[in-house]
């Protein structure tokens, strides 16, 4: 295993003793993992908080098999050692997706997972961005192909998924229309970059979606929602619509009139990151690199950053999630 500078044997990591709310992250100390062939040990610069994270911490999204305790799905950092053929990747900045344990002074990480930071660009937001492009893009770009000229509905517009599909959406000639919960907030993912915005509170998306397109409806969704939102989404659907669904936070089960989907010739269907194969998501990582790093290396491809807190302080970052008021993403330093 190639090693870079000194590694100490124990490192802080916020640990969950007893799931609950953001109270139940509590720093510990905890022996520093050991890379194994074809990994990397990263010293963490920072590390994004994402809605997985929260549900972990509650108790409902356990790790998967093999995965680390400690909840953190993404980080940014410097690659200090390695094992197998990742040993040329020592010394290199870069920022990663996880399968867990990215709240803690050093994390683990699949070599194909990773991502180079260019230089001169922000490591804190460079942490911000793996967990909902990785998402974003698979979900969006691959299960639902849209494609220049398409037009597309994201739920959440405000949320890093959100603010993520609306950059993608700018880069590649995409038109957007977004759902957020008040007249403040559309104006915010306005400004960011989205076409139009709806706020759900006080207007019905269906018919505004109708009004928006015409009455032709959107080439795709990307629904974080679930629950009553899939067959008012459907209704969204133009002919050969596509739906994703990458969360249930409105509820796991949904009615759908299935003579509607059969006759305008539309999809279901969805995701879940965190459980895919290491291979998997190193395809991902590639066509990422291919197709989009470039963005990020003209600067041209940002997250939407909301604050920024210590590590020590994960239970207040958590909380700043709860309240669900941010805009962007929510990232611990080190």
């Amino acid at each position: 295993m190639a090693e870079k500078n000194a590694i100490p044997g124990e490192m802080t990591a916020i640990g969950i003793p007893v799931p609950g709310g953001p109270e139940a992250l509590v720093p510990e100390r905890r022996p520093v993992p050991v890379p194994g062939p074809d990994e990397v040990l990263i010293k963490v610069a920072a590390a994004g908080v994402n809605r997985p994270d929260v549900m972990q911490r509650q108790g409902k999204y356990p790790p998967p098999p093999g995965a680390p305790d400690i909840p953190g799905l993404e980080v940014s950092g410097v690659i200090v050692a390695a094992g197998g053929s990742a040993e040329l990747l020592v010394g290199q900045q870069v920022c990663a997706l996880l399968p867990g344990g990215g709240y803690a002074e050093y994390a683990v990480a699949p070599a194909g997972q990773c991502l180079p930071v260019p230089d001169g660009y922000d490591l804190v937001e460079a942490a911000a961005l793996p967990e909902t492009l990785f998402t974003v893009w698979s979900n969006l770009f691959e299960r639902a192909y849209v494609v220049e000229g398409d037009t597309v509905l994201v739920h959440g517009g405000t949320s890093g998924i959100g603010t993520m599909a609306i950059s993608l959406c700018n880069l590649f000639d995409i038109k957007v229309i977004v759902t957020c919960g008040s007249d403040g907030k559309c104006e915010q993912v306005k400004a960011w970059g989205a076409d139009h915005a709806i706020n759900y509170r006080k207007h019905d998306f269906v018919e505004e979606v109708k009004r928006i397109t015409g009455g032709q409806g959107v080439q795709a969704v990307l629904d974080m929602v679930g629950g009553d939102y899939v067959p008012r989404n459907i209704q969204c659907l133009a002919e050969d619509g596509r739906h994703v669904s990458i969360a249930v936070m409105g509820g796991p089960k949904a009615t759908v009139f299935l003579p509607t989907l059969m006759s305008r010739r539309l999809t279901l269907t969805g995701s879940t990151l965190r459980p895919r194969s290491v291979a998997f998501k190193s395809l991902v990582a590639d066509e990422l690199m291919r197709v989009v790093w470039t963005f990020v290396e003209q600067g041209r491809l940002r997250p939407a950053m909301d604050s920024r807190f210590p590590l020590a302080d994960a239970a207040k970052a958590h909380a700043c999630m709860d309240a669900g008021d941010h805009f962007g993403k929510i990232v611990l330093t080190m």
